[in-house]
C-alpha cells in the first residue's frame, strides 16, 4: 500500500472541509427562505390585530404545505365550485383551473390591463385579485362578453374600427371599455372632467375616452383605433358629446 504524505492527508481534510462547508451554506440559505416566509407572515398578522402566538403558528404553517379552501364562484352567469389554494389569483384561477384563456397574463404586476375583468360590471386586474376574494360578486370574462357566432357589442365595435393588431390585449380592452360605457352612463369622473370643467355629466371626448382607457396598454400601437372604437361604443349609448 502507497504511505499516505502529509500533504495528501492535507488535501483530504481541506476537501472535506469545503463539502461541509457547501453542504453548511445550503442548509443556512433553506432555513433563511424559512425564515423569511415566516417573519412576513408573522408580521403581517400582528399588523391585522393576531397574538404574537397566533402570527407566530400561522407563520410556522406557511412554511410548510399550501392552504387549499373549496370556493364557489359565479363567472359568466355560471356557478363554478372546486378547491384551490389560498393565494391563488383569479387570472390563475380562471386559465389555469376553468381552461378560460381569455383573460391574458401580461406583466401580472396589475400594470399592463391585459387581465381586465368584469367584477359586478366593475373593471378589475385579475392578476391582482386573489379568486377567494371574488366570492360573492358576478365575474364577467371576455368569453362572457359574446361567442364567435353573437359577438358583443364592444367586440363588434373593436372589429368594426380594426382596434387590435397582435390580439394579446384585446380582451382586457375589451372588457374595460365595456366597463367604461357603464361608467359614462352614471355619470362618473375621471381627472379630465375635472380639467375641462365637466362634471355635472362628463361628455366622452377623445381625451374622456384615452384617460379614462390608460390603464390598459396596447403594445402595437392601436390606440386610434381603440379609440375610435369606444367612441362608437359611447356614442350609440348616449355618453359622448
Amino acid at each position: 500500500m502507497t504511505p499516505c504524505s502529509e500533504a495528501d492527508v492535507f488535501d483530504e481534510s481541506a476537501e472535506g472541509s469545503a463539502a461541509e462547508s457547501e453542504s453548511g451554506a445550503r442548509d443556512l440559505e433553506l432555513t433563511r427562505r424559512q425564515f423569511l416566509a415566516a417573519s412576513g407572515v408573522v408580521s403581517a398578522g400582528v399588523a391585522a390585530g393576531l397574538t404574537p402566538s397566533a402570527a407566530g403558528q400561522a407563520g410556522e404553517a406557511s412554511a410548510q404545505a399550501p392552504v387549499t379552501m373549496p370556493i364557489t364562484i359565479s363567472i359568466n352567469r355560471q356557478k363554478r365550485t372546486l378547491t384551490v389554494d389560498t393565494r391563488t389569483s383569479l387570472l390563475d384561477l380562471l386559465r389555469e383551473h376553468l381552461d378560460l384563456t381569455g383573460s391574458k397574463k401580461g406583466c401580472d404586476h396589475g400594470q399592463c390591463g391585459a387581465c381586465t375583468v368584469l367584477l359586478d360590471g366593475r373593471r378589475a386586474n385579475s392578476c391582482l385579485t386573489l379568486a377567494l376574494a371574488a366570492q360573492g360578486a358576478e365575474v364577467t370574462t371576455i368569453e362572457g362578453l359574446g361567442t364567435p357566432e353573437k359577438l358583443g357589442e364592444a367586440q363588434r365595435a373593436f372589429l368594426e374600427h380594426d382596434g387590435f393588431q397582435c390580439g394579446y390585449c384585446t380582451p382586457g380592452q375589451i372588457c374595460s371599455a365595456t366597463a367604461l360605457v357603464d361608467e359614462a352612463r352614471r355619470g362618473e369622473l375621471s381627472a379630465v372632467s375635472f380639467e375641462a370643467r365637466q362634471t355635472a355629466k362628463p361628455q366622452m371626448t377623445d381625451d374622456e375616452i384615452k384617460e379614462r382607457m390608460s390603464g390598459n396598454i396596447c403594445r402595437c400601437g392601436a390606440y386610434p383605433n381603440i379609440v375610435a372604437a369606444v367612441r362608437q361604443l359611447t356614442s350609440a349609448n348616449g355618453g359622448a358629446a
